[in-house]
């Protein structure tokens, strides 16, 4: 049975989320179908990353088992035309090897999120990022972002629903760049806890407007508490951009 291994990109306004659910329409669901459409089979599809309702991804790999030895480009194409008109594309599609798992065989997952810093509302960018009409300080963020880069307990970053095993992560890089009125701030780890870039985020505008110190951050950090943790940022501000994978794997 060919494994194909696709690279997805989807806006997540319309979406409960990745997995699917019963609550709702789900990317995870949108591709299945699509895929049964292709094939006349039940397809599973397995996602790099488990995205929220709202959460969007640029570039998220994805593995499917499909019965017939289909062409990569036939894949890519058949499945973009089962899935319209949802907002999902299936950006490239190749073959895989059998052992090759988009979720367990990844090394590092890449996240953005964008805040648009200005007094006016959001037009072409609504849904898309998130606004905020406060001055931020893009330096101070940065210097609070450093405090939690490391292998620390997460627990006050971390969803009260989230099921990983341990509160303790490895966040290899948290960085802020400003470019005119848009502040992207880009997070890297192995793997993330339910809702730890939303919630981190929230803790660095709160640097960026003044009310947090760096300090205030790492107290934060190391409170391990829910209760400690700022305003957690919106949903739709957050991407998936891309996962990092062994060449033997890739």
């Amino acid at each position: 049975m060919p494994r194909y291994k696709l690279i997805v990109e989807y806006d997540g306004a319309p979406f409960v989320g990745w997995q699917r659910q019963e609550n709702g329409p789900s990317v995870q669901a949108a591709i299945e179908d699509a895929a049964r459409a292709l094939s006349g089979q039940t397809v599973v599809a397995h996602a790099a990353g488990r995205t929220d309702a709202g959460v969007h991804a640029l570039a998220m790999p994805v593995h499917i088992d499909l019965c017939r030895d289909y062409p990569a480009e036939t894949v890519r194409d058949a499945l973009n035309h089962h899935l319209r008109p949802a907002p999902v594309a299936i950006l490239s599609a190749q073959t895989a090897a059998p052992d090759f798992h988009a979720r367990f065989c990844a090394r590092a997952r890449h996240y953005l999120y964008r805040i648009v810093n200005r007094r006016a509302p959001l037009t072409l960018d609504a849904g898309r990022a998130w606004r905020v009409p406060g001055p931020l300080d893009a330096d101070a963020m940065n210097a609070a972002a450093r405090r939690l880069v490391g292998r620390h307990d997460f627990s006050t970053f971390r969803a009260a629903q989230c099921q990983s095993a341990s509160p303790v992560k490895t966040l290899s890089a948290l960085w802020v760049e400003r470019e005119g009125e848009e502040i992207s701030v880009y997070a890297r780890a192995p793997s993330f806890l339910h809702h730890q870039v939303r919630s981190m985020v929230g803790a660095l505008v709160e640097a960026g407007l003044g009310r947090w110190t760096p300090d205030d951050v790492e107290a934060a950090l190391k409170a391990r508490d829910r209760r400690a943790c700022a305003p957690v940022a919106p949903a739709h501000g957050l991407y998936f951009l891309r996962a990092d994978y062994d060449e033997t794997s890739a």
